[in-house]
């Protein structure tokens, strides 16, 4: 991967080890999703009130709420772990600045977590997870750029591409009974049980953990439904984590603070498109979250985001939730920012793609494979590697058949590269005569 680096000593290692578990166990009680969810009562009278008011949050609802562990007390721990890292293995280390970013991430997401409800709640939650309007580069496009441009495209893809694989005829449990079985054979190489149950307490559709996959106990899903979660749940979400945390010594790569999100739903997407398991209803939900996050930034309210997932095609149910999703920590009447995660997809996806194109590009084919040792950002991509000749990083066990081969997947890019210097309005003047409605 480089030049000459020297294997790290079993001191250095045990040291490393040391703090990569203390920070392992920091961040243990801090989960995100579950301190910002609603719970199903707030859902059960939305539509008793037939979707016409607004939901009954306030920041007194939050408050309610309390969390698991002390956020003053775990900033401290985090300082104290920062300091520590530096001590121990001094500022040039790079699993040591890796770590010291983690605990910054986490103090971040404990303020964002204790600000449930008011304004700090959604500043912060842009600086986590970013922006719509957020350039990719200077002067580049934005994910919102994105949305807009397909927007108006995807419903007529919709309509032209359903077929009985889109019909939602299965219950949770039979998503257990038929993803079960095919995540036990794609894991069972290397001695993991991944276990897929049902649940009645989460906000999206499915969720991954660990070792586990939850299905929403009321949510109804297609044959495409159930090819997405093997593939972007399985493979990516639980694959990462078990590669993470089968790490001998820095077992922190099986955490994901908010900077990892992009570059786990980037390859969760780039694995769907992969193994042709993505459709266009999948790639509408994407699109119109973005456009609600954009929408509740501007200072709409719930029943306005609500109303609009709706003008897309979605059920009330479906629109509930989406909706949901984006105003987890906020607050309905559109006064708090929203919760910003859902980004994530569409925003991933094109830093990950472009990141493999350009690692093709410079010869640099073994960047690719580190992208699935745990949670990692794109930053962090030539200090795993040095961190791999060093021996303190082993190879993922886990990787995508799709880019474990990186022969066939190196040539397939490739293409890529010239496409990308191809005028397509020019090539529309000469197909004129053939793509005539």
């Amino acid at each position: 991967m480089g030049s000459y680096v020297q294997l790290a000593t079993e001191e250095e290692r045990l040291a490393i080890r040391h703090l990569s578990d203390k920070l392992v166990e920091l961040q243990r009680p801090i989960r995100v999703l579950d301190h910002l969810k609603w719970d199903d009562s707030i859902q059960t009278a939305f539509f008793e009130s037939k979707c016409k008011k607004l939901p009954l949050i306030t920041p007194e609802y939050y408050a309610a709420r309390p969390l698991p562990f002390d956020v003053e007390e775990r900033n401290d721990a985090f300082y104290e772990l920062e300091s520590l890292v530096q001590r121990e293995l001094g500022r040039l280390s790079g699993v040591g600045r890796i770590m010291q970013r983690m605990c910054t991430e986490y103090r971040m997401v404990c303020k964002m977590i204790q600000s449930r409800g008011t304004p700090r709640f959604g500043l912060l939650a842009e600086r986590l997870y970013g922006g719509a309007n957020d350039v990719f580069y200077m002067g580049g496009p934005t994910v919102r750029d994105l949305a807009a441009l397909l927007a108006d495209r995807l419903p007529q893809m919709v309509l032209q591409t359903q077929s009985e694989l889109d019909e939602k005829v299965y219950s949770a449990q039979d998503v257990v009974d038929r993803l079960g079985p095919r995540l036990a054979e794609y894991f069972s190489e290397q001695g993991h049980t991944v276990r897929v149950e049902v649940s009645d307490s989460l906000v999206a559709d499915a969720a991954a953990g660990a070792d586990s996959i939850r299905i929403r106990s009321s949510a109804r899903f297609s044959e495409r439904d159930i090819r997405l979660l093997e593939v972007h749940e399985g493979w990516v979400h639980v694959g990462t984590t078990l590669n993470g945390s089968s790490q001998p010594v820095c077992t922190f790569l099986s955490k994901g603070p908010p900077s990892s999100t992009v570059t786990q739903e980037g390859l969760a997407v780039i694995t769907e498109l992969f193994t042709f398991s993505a459709f266009p209803a999948r790639l509408r939900r994407l699109i119109n979250r973005i456009l609600a996050i954009d929408m509740l930034s501007s200072g709409a309210n719930f029943l306005e985001v609500f109303q609009f997932f709706r003008a897309q095609g979605h059920d009330e149910g479906e629109s509930y939730h989406l909706a949901a999703r984006i105003f987890r920590g906020s607050l309905p009447d559109g006064s708090v920012g929203p919760f910003r995660k859902d980004l994530a997809y569409c925003r991933g996806f094109i830093m990950i793609y472009n990141f493999i194109r350009l690692a093709i590009q410079e010869g640099m084919l073994d960047y690719i494979p580190l992208l699935f040792i745990g949670k990692v950002t794109l930053e962090d991509i030539p200090v795993l590697a040095e961190s791999v000749e060093q021996g303190l990083i082993e190879l993922p066990r886990y990787v995508p058949p799709h880019f474990s081969d990186l022969a066939a997947l190196s040539t397939w890019m490739s293409f890529s590269l010239f496409l990308n210097r191809v005028d397509l309005q020019k090539f529309a003047l000469d197909f004129r005569s053939i793509l005539r409605d």
